[in-house]
């Protein structure tokens, strides 16, 4: 495979019973079982909600260095703010990129709250001298909701589920997770080439908007694939929590992010689709035909020994590791040096 499936959920959007809607459940979980990366196209998305999203998103970008720092992610146990370039790493290298990271608008809670994951709920941190940032960002995160949550739903059809299986992680709230990020060109001499490293993602769906610029890169098993821009497409890949809860059937795919050639920048919009942090992913019980093409034990039960099932606590593993300033400064009491 050197290109990856075009998947077209406009039928399913208008009529989830409907012939077509069957199709497109079958090309969705073949797609999530096979490269486990996906384009989404018709997906409904209103086209001015991603220009307004985008203008902000370079706005923030040309913001004064001083300003962008003093969102700095450290300042937020919930993991909310502005990562420089470098501080964030994968695999215990630093990639080169620099983020807003954000959420949904919340409380929060005891700097001492236990469960731990209890910290990563909070408020946003909005760059004063932008207010037209923060109205843009989540009308845009609200319409990807309804979009998160209709994928969901012909996924769990494909996987023999009730169409609302997975609803109650999601209704009347989750804990989504949004990256505005920028990649620079590095600097000749200097250049390892990551932008980001070679990784899963470690929840259910993610969602990734990109520019023209490109550098997304997927592993299959031939190899490498560039999973070029499309205009008007959404990239739809799965994280680890659905690979754990099918044995395997789903995939959850490496990938990684290429810096850009230099004299350009690449611009790109991450979206995690994560449920409530109280939320037990348990094994799915798969059809007899499904569950036999999963690589995993015969009776599902089988998690993978990274993967936490409540996702609260396997999202806090996946950040702790990812932002050790933040760990440091609000985890010292409960990090565990083997995580």
């Amino acid at each position: 495979m050197s290109e990856l499936p075009i998947l077209d959920v406009s039928a399913f959007r208008s009529n989830p019973a409907a012939d077509d809607a069957a199709n497109f459940v079958t090309e969705l979980r073949d797609a999530c079982h096979g490269p486990g990366f996906a384009y989404v196209v018709g997906h409904g998305i209103d086209p001015e909600l991603e220009r307004n999203l985008w203008s902000e998103s370079r706005a923030f970008f040309e913001l004064d260095e001083a300003e962008r720092r003093s969102l700095a992610i450290e300042n937020s146990a919930a993991f909310r703010g502005y990562t420089i370039l470098g501080d964030e790493r994968t695999q215990g290298i630093s990639d080169w990129r620099d983020q807003l990271d954000l959420g949904a608008e919340q409380l929060a809670p005891a700097a001492d709250a236990l469960p731990a994951w209890l910290r990563l709920r909070g408020p946003n941190q909005w760059p004063p001298s932008q207010p037209t940032m923060k109205p843009a960002v989540l009308a845009w995160m609200a319409a990807m909701d309804v979009l998160s949550l209709t994928m969901l739903r012909a996924l769990a059809v494909g996987l023999g589920q009730p169409m609302h299986h997975f609803d109650a992680g999601f209704i009347p709230e989750s804990d989504v997770h949004l990256k505005i990020i920028r990649y620079p060109a590095q600097q000749a001499g200097s250049d390892t080439g990551q932008g980001v490293g070679l990784h899963h993602d470690s929840g259910l769906l993610s969602f990734i908007l990109q520019d023209d610029v490109g550098g997304l890169q997927v592993q299959l098993e031939d190899g490498m694939v560039d999973a070029h821009p499309m205009p008007g497409a959404y990239i739809m890949n799965l994280g680890e929590m659905f690979q754990s809860a099918t044995s395997g059937y789903l995939r959850a795919t490496p990938h990684r992010v290429q810096s850009p050639p230099p004299g350009t920048t690449r611009h790109s919009i991450a979206y995690f689709v994560n449920p409530r942090f109280e939320t037990v992913f348990e094994p799915l019980q798969l059809p007899s035909d499904l569950a036999a093409k999963a690589p995993g034990n015969a009776d599902h039960g089988i998690v993978d020994d990274r993967v936490h099932p409540l996702f609260g606590d396997n999202n806090l593993k996946i950040r702790l590791r990812a932002h050790p300033d933040v760990a440091a400064r609000h985890y010292a009491d409960v990090i565990d040096p083997t995580l």
